[in-house]
């Protein structure tokens, strides 16, 4: 087995985790929640859904992580601790680095969306507050940390963010030496507003979208994606791990006090 065929099945492993986590989720509960389908019956039996859901984001981790594997070593990004796994070096000693700033970020990430969400919430509809503090409790915290923590940054910032460095550095550097900067910056930004714009469709299930409800969903979650896209640039994928599940976990300690 090859290096990189190694670390393609670490990564997916480690997104794959994140996927599986879902099944936690009570669909049950989750659906009454849902405006659109309270009071309907499940269509057939949850765990069936639940085994579809898994198909769709599977794939579509697989070519992400495939992504990172054939690219970040191009554009000089890096999952240390991974990629020593890989290696059969020590993941201790390659994470070891990337604890502080993924904790910092993490600190740093939650007292951004929990403010964001505090100013938002006085000019957001109250049912659709309502709905979203119900949905949040309902999300079990190991789906959270594992989907929201790993699958989401190997799709975001392994995948994407990797994918458009590349792209620029190809296109206006036609691949010749280190990617400039300003290639960085534009994926993290990129990247960061599909990240944002990819939890419209929750909000959307949570009820009609308006377009204050719009721009907090995109702004506070862009926000976190800068954070995270950040680290994964200057420390490494793992340290961007660390802040997303630090993050989560400012959000849940939050909720819990202001219950």
């Amino acid at each position: 087995m090859t290096y990189r065929t190694r670390l393609f099945g670490i990564v997916f492993l480690a997104g794959f985790i994140g996927v599986l986590s879902t099944v936690l989720i009570d669909l049950n509960a989750l659906v009454a929640v849902l405006p659109v389908a309270a009071g309907k019956p499940l269509p057939m039996s949850p765990w069936l859904i639940k085994l579809v859901s898994l198909i769709q984001p599977t794939v579509i981790l697989g070519a992400a992580a495939w992504v990172g594997v054939l690219l970040t070593e191009k554009v000089r990004l890096s999952a240390p601790a991974f990629e020593a796994l890989a290696r059969r070096d020590s993941f201790i000693a390659a994470l070891r680095p990337q604890i502080i700033s993924g904790v910092v970020g993490g600190v740093i990430g939650a007292a951004a969306v929990v403010s964001s969400w505090i100013v938002a919430r006085s000019i957001l509809p109250p049912e659709f507050v309502a709905r979203a503090e119900q949905f949040n409790r309902l999300l079990p915290i190991p789906t959270r940390l594992l989907s929201g923590g790993i699958t989401e940054e190997v799709l975001l910032r392994w995948g994407l963010l990797t994918l458009l460095v590349w792209a620029g550095w190809k296109l206006f550097q036609h691949g010749n030496g280190r990617p400039d900067t300003r290639y960085f910056i534009g994926a993290i930004l990129i990247s960061s507003i599909v990240f944002g714009i990819g939890h419209l469709p929750i909000a959307a299930a949570l009820g009609s979208i308006s377009l204050p409800i719009g721009l907090y969903i995109v702004t506070a979650n862009s926000i976190f994606g800068l954070i995270a896209g950040y680290l994964y640039w200057r420390k490494g994928l793992e340290a961007s791990i660390i802040a997303h599940m630090f993050t989560h976990l400012g959000i849940i300690g939050a909720a819990y006090v202001t219950r």
